[in-house]
């Protein structure tokens, strides 16, 4: 990824961030940090998302190493989802770039309006 102090972002690179990164993986990373749950617990806690979103985002997140699944023997069975040490390793890459996204929202926002205006100015 770094090369001579340049950064690169190759395909892996994106794919990863891609998938660790979206809608609904830091809403269940941020969950999970908290302690481990069951799937309905996720789907509670993560009200908007579906069955079938929360179910591919936990593959992509156990896939990548991030967390695992493990079934637990009751009855009737159940599936508890929990953070690994890797998993855990991405609370402080992800608390910055949140404090970044607090701190300049403000900013951000007014270049979205400016952006916006220019653009029905120039298609009315």
């Amino acid at each position: 990824m770094d090369t001579d102090d340049e950064l690169r972002i190759d395909a892996p690179h994106r794919e990863l961030l891609d998938q660790i990164l979206d809608k609904w993986s830091l809403s269940v990373l941020n969950e999970l940090c908290e302690r481990p749950c069951r799937f309905n617990e996720l789907r509670r806690a993560i009200s908007q998302v579906t069955q079938k979103s929360l179910t591919a985002t936990l593959r992509r997140l156990e896939r990548n190493g991030v967390i695992e699944r493990e079934v637990v023997s009751t009855r009737p069975v159940a599936v508890m989802y929990r953070i690994t040490p890797l998993g855990k390793t991405l609370r402080h890459p992800v608390d910055v770039l949140l404090a970044w996204a607090s701190q300049n929202m403000p900013v951000i926002e007014r270049a979205r309006e400016d952006f916006d205006r220019r653009e029905e100015e120039a298609h009315p």
